[in-house]
């Protein structure tokens, strides 16, 4: 369930400051906000198009919501791929866009967009990279993701030694005796995980939920009572109230259970999972249509209000809109051709296919096909 790319994945190409002098902007077709899968096949559509695009995500890497929020989950749903996981489809997308060279800026988000007089836009993030790009395509899946934190006073001095609202190393948790806050999926989900045998396996796990009822699946909430049942972990109905520290560690929590008692519970770490809460950010202030908070797109190029400016994947809304990875790859293709007339504005823009184009097959650095 780490999110961190494989050895074996495609590495993206990171940003570089050599070769430009200090402050000067990075000019460019497009600026794509979001690392996502959506905004990865993006990068694929332009590409095609030869539209030159730089990417910005607020994640040290790329992937989004399939890296940060189910890595290894099964996803069922992409054309012509029964089955992969979340880190499957994002290593296969950077792959895929591998011959159109983009660049990455990760770990930043954009907090400055300004139309210049000549159409393009200045665009600068939160680490001081600069842009003038001709188009902008959003791309931030429901935007930034902020978890929802465990508000007992003084606990946050622990987060990332023993307090975690995310696993990126399972490793670290092995051998520990661990106590796991949330009724959700990623709750039991990592209660399993770390209970059954293997390389992360931990000391002992207790389980801790305000009800005795889930929102996880029924199969999982199922599987963790059997656990119970044969005394591997332990569950408990209760909220953490209050803590215990000792030389400068947290040494137990305090749990108080529906029947007003306050129990110790004594832990190596404490992880919690309450879910994480999407966050526009800066988007919000770019004076774009917004529903919802979701940002408004004609369904023809997928344009906000503001031309020059697209919207793809789970950040728009459009009557009869599905958040469906599927959709977001049907949204980039229209927003690409879209984008076209104003990175090309004297070029008459022809739909060509990557089965049978001479044209793709050289941009795409492949050998076209000979056919009997």
């Amino acid at each position: 369930m780490e999110p961190t790319p494989s050895a074996a994945a495609p590495n993206p190409t990171m940003a570089s400051p050599e070769g430009l002098p200090a402050g000067s902007p990075i000019e460019t077709d497009a600026v794509i906000v979001g690392a996502g899968p959506v905004g990865l096949f993006q990068v694929f559509e332009l590409g095609l198009l030869e539209i030159k695009a730089h990417i910005i995500d607020s994640l040290a890497y790329p992937g989004g919501q399939c890296i940060e929020l189910y890595p290894d989950k099964p996803i069922y749903d992409i054309p012509a791929v029964p089955v992969c996981t979340g880190k499957e489809l994002t290593d296969n997308l950077l792959k895929q866009i591998e011959p159109f060279g983009a660049t990455f800026h990760l770990g930043q988000e954009v907090t400055v967009v300004q139309q210049r007089d000549d159409q393009r836009f200045f665009v600068e993030t939160s680490k001081g990279t600069q842009f003038i790009t001709k188009t902008i395509f959003i791309a931030g899946g429901v935007g930034s993701f902020q978890p929802r934190l465990l508000k007992v006073d003084g606990l946050d001095k622990f987060d990332g030694s023993q307090l975690h609202y995310r696993v990126r190393n399972p490793a670290q948790f092995a051998g520990k005796n661990l106590v796991i806050v949330g009724g959700g999926d990623s709750a039991l989900d990592w209660t399993l995980n770390f209970v059954q045998d293997g390389p992360n396996k931990a000391e002992s796990v207790i389980l801790i939920h305000r009800r005795d009822g889930f929102r996880a699946a029924p199969a999982s909430v199922a599987r963790m009572r059997e656990l119970c049942e044969a005394y591997e972990m332990q569950f408990m109905v209760g909220q953490v109230t209050g803590y215990e520290e000792a030389d400068g560690q947290l040494r137990q929590i305090k749990v108080t259970g529906g029947d007003g008692v306050t129990r110790t519970v004594p832990l190596d770490m404490l992880l919690v999972f309450f879910g994480l809460s999407p966050k526009l950010g800066p988007i919000a202030e770019w004076g774009l249509s917004l529903e919802r908070k979701q940002i408004v797109v004609d369904t023809e190029k997928f344009e906000t209000s503001t031309p020059r400016i697209f919207a793809v994947g789970d950040i728009n809304t459009y009557p009869g809109k599905k958040k469906l990875i599927l959709s977001g790859f049907h949204e980039a293709a229209l927003a690409a051709f879209g984008a076209s007339p104003y990175v090309f504005p004297e070029k008459r823009v022809l739909l060509q296919y990557t089965t049978t184009s001479p044209k793709l097959h050289k941009v795409l650095g492949v050998e076209s096909p000979t056919f009997d």
